[in-house]
């Protein structure tokens, strides 16, 4: 059993290079959801928490070296903060298991590693880029810069919250901005330390602050609503993005959301399945199943139905559950009590909607320290309805829905029949049915043949529901610049 006992941390506010105290000295606790245990007490920005902020951001970006810092010695710093998380990757990933409830070994391994790369390949790719010149005959010459915004709120979610921090901050910095970070208020542990590492890296003080707090009425409309805020980054749930567009309206805020998914997972007749088997089971119960995502719709073409349902359960079976810091645990529990109680309301909606239960759908049986976690079998339901709700909304939990198709056309009526529109995966041996799967399916990345393969060079964003604009490579440094033409005459 390994040791789950953990010294209570203070979680400070960081702001304009230093850890503060919340001004009203609020603070909120977080618990390990694998045992309950309270691990930290996190200062609560107010609303003067977050104007200390917001202003020390802007000072920076305003009157600070960091905008007007040649390209290559800013993105030397954040190189350097990309080695010094590598440095430090067992402390993050420790912190990033205990905080979220995911394994260990994943954070160790893949999204510590990820989220140092993040930093580099902002910081690599905004040195490589060119310009653009526009000869007007021999009389006028054009030509663009780019321009960094300004102050950007980045807000993040609790799923990923390292990665999925430093995937904004990387291109945020790369080209000039300055950054107020508010992470989830579930798992605020490993963020918290940014602004310390952008401060060893020698990114000057203001350039990076961190706060912490909740949505409404708290941290975040603060920050969203702010004057000195110019633009707004944001990942998490499909409700909060709508809130927080009207929030930015009335001064005209730029903003770029990844919100929710509900992915379709295609596997035909001729998939090598034991290969979508694999991939499946990981798209399905990676991180609890807590994954924007996750390949939680599962059609399957009838022919092959039974043979999948069989060996899918099975490997599902073999998925182990238990404590995040043991290197032999595969899953951990949901995030929190509040998400725990969301998530397992759906077992009595399955049951309301006639689905059939396949396995799973009960606490799995654990040692005594781990009694109170919150923690939830792989479970998995056969649907034959897919308009039903376990078949549309985004569950966010270890819960997955296996839905039989006939023909190709069906497949892509169920997978196009949701308001989401984030990503999907196809299975198939079959390269021209790819493609016009690929091409017909109303989502922004398609995997064939694998899943959660990204190159940070390509476009990623949703359709319809599942989010505004998109990240990555060009996509990103457009967000975080402004375009400034200019034209100078040549007679």
């Amino acid at each position: 059993m390994v040791n789950t006992q953990t010294k209570l941390r203070e979680v400070k506010l960081f702001i304009n290079g230093e850890y503060v105290d919340s001004s009203t000295n609020s603070l909120f606790e977080v618990k390990n959801p694998a045992t309950q245990e309270l691990i930290a007490k996190v200062h609560e920005a107010s609303f003067e928490d977050i104007d200390s902020a917001c202003l020390a951001a802007r000072k920076a970006f305003e009157e600070g070296p960091w905008r007007t810092m040649p390209v290559s010695e800013r993105c030397s710093k954040i190189r350097r903060m990309a080695e010094i998380i590598l440095e430090r990757k067992e402390e993050l990933a420790r912190l990033e298991a205990l905080d979220v409830g995911k394994p260990f070994q994943v954070a160790l391994e893949n999204e510590i590693p990820r989220a140092a790369n993040n930093l580099k390949f902002f910081a690599d790719f905004m040195e490589q880029q060119g310009g653009e010149v526009y000869p007007m005959d021999d009389n006028f010459l054009n030509y663009t810069r780019y321009e960094p915004v300004g102050v950007a709120a980045l807000i993040t979610p609790w799923n990923l919250p390292f990665m999925l921090t430093t995937w904004k901050l990387g291109p945020c910095l790369a080209t000039g901005n300055t950054a107020v970070i508010k992470p989830a208020e579930t798992t605020p542990l490993t963020v918290s330390l940014l602004g310390e590492i952008a401060k060893e890296a020698g990114i000057p003080d203001g350039v990076v602050n961190v706060v912490h707090g909740f949505g409404a009425q708290s941290a975040g409309q603060y920050m969203t609503t702010h004057p000195e805020v110019d633009l707004i980054s944001f990942t998490g749930e499909t409700t909060t993005g709508k809130a927080i567009m009207k929030s930015g309206a009335d001064s005209l805020k730029k903003v770029s959301f990844e919100l929710g998914g509900k992915a379709a997972n295609i596997i035909f007749e001729d998939a090598n399945l034991d290969k979508a088997i694999s991939v499946s089971i990981q798209a399905a119960f990676m991180n609890s199943g807590q994954v924007c995502l996750a390949g939680s719709r599962i059609l399957v073409q009838r022919t092959i139905l039974d043979e999948f349902i069989e060996r899918f359960k099975g490997a599902a079976s073999q998925l182990v559950v238990g404590d995040p810091q043991d290197a032999s645990t595969n899953m951990g529990p949901v995030v929190s009590e509040e998400h725990y109680k969301k998530v397992t309301s759906y077992l009595d909606i399955a049951t309301y909607e006639n689905s059939q239960l396949i396995s799973g759908g009960k606490r799995p049986e654990l040692a005594s320290h781990l009694s109170t976690g919150y923690y939830l079998e792989p479970t998995i339901y056969l649907q034959e309805n897919p308009n039903a709700r376990i078949c549309q909304e985004e569950i966010f939990g270890p819960i997955v829905t296996i839905i039989p198709f006939d023909t190709e056309e069906e497949a892509l009526r169920i997978a196009n029949g949701t308001d989401y529109g984030l990503n999907a995966v196809v299975w198939t041996e079959n390269l021209q049915r790819a493609h016009r799967i690929s091409h017909d399916v109303r989502a922004g990345t398609i995997w064939v043949n694998c899943w959660f393969v990204r190159d940070l060079r390509a476009p990623f964003g949703g359709f319809k529901k599942s989010g505004v604009g998109r990240e990555g490579g060009h996509h990103s440094l457009e967000f975080f610049t402004e375009a400034k033409n200019i034209c100078i005459a040549l007679k």
